[in-house]
């Protein structure tokens, strides 16, 4: 918790760690072997998380609702809207609008066919048009 300030991570790394101990096949000498290999591999995994590609890149959505708040009132109610949305639907559309990605490129990140991503931005589209009536998308 000290190194990782997130719960839901610590509990990750604590699944994480447990998971290696089970399939490990290292033999400890004492106790104090064996938890200073616990101590040593939980160090080495809240490292290996906070370098991670993922967490780098990624944004809370209490950061992005703080943000909201210091947006223009006609911006504010576009965030709203898209964060409203289900989450098949607000996950494509923040990758193609607020990150940029096409959709051959979100097919990958989401391992979904490039037509079904297609349809998902369409019905996203829709159902922005009808929470904001009349905002051009």
């Amino acid at each position: 918790m000290l190194h990782l300030k997130n719960h839901a991570d610590t509990e990750d790394i604590f699944q994480t760690v447990f998971l290696k101990y089970v399939l490990s096949s290292v033999s400890f000498e004492s106790e104090e072997h064996e938890r200073a290999w616990f101590i040593r591999v939980t160090i080495n995994s809240c490292r290996d998380l906070i370098r991670s590609f993922f967490r780098s890149h990624t944004v809370s959505l209490d950061e992005v609702m703080e943000q909201a708040a210091e947006l223009p009132e006609d911006d504010r109610e576009v965030l709203e809207a898209v964060l409203s949305l289900p989450q098949k639907y607000r996950e494509v559309v923040y990758l193609h609008y607020y990150e940029g990605y096409t959709a051959p490129e979100i097919s990958r990140l989401i391992d979904k066919n490039v037509n079904t991503v297609y349809t998902l931005l369409t019905r996203s589209r829709q159902l922005l048009r009808e929470r904001l009536e009349g905002y051009e998308l």
